[in-house]
């Protein structure tokens, strides 16, 4: 990833206890440290929700990976459909 420096700018905290750092990063996750009193690192970040840290996991992506080429390779397709359906609905049971 490209270094990208800026001059440094002056910017005026709010009453609220905010600050604007442009549109650009409007919506996007930071995360903010105080490395010292007064001195305060700022940087962007992507957070992953605990109930989908699975997904990033070496298993879940290499069996992800494999699903994804299975269905390149099998492409989808509607022929069966009707009998499928026929097939399940004549199986099931009426409920009383």
């Amino acid at each position: 990833m490209p270094v990208i420096t800026s001059p440094p700018s002056v910017k005026i905290i709010g009453a609220n206890g905010q600050i604007s750092l442009g549109k650009q990063f409007a919506g996007r996750q930071v995360l903010v440290e105080e490395k010292e009193a007064g001195v305060w690192l700022i940087r962007t970040a992507t957070v992953i929700p605990d109930n989908e840290r699975w997904l990033h996991e070496p298993q879940a992506a290499a069996d992800l990976s494999k699903a994804l080429a299975w269905s390149a390779n099998n492409p989808t397709s509607d022929a069966q459909t009707d009998a499928l359906l026929s097939s399940v609905l004549s199986s099931a049971s009426p409920s009383e």
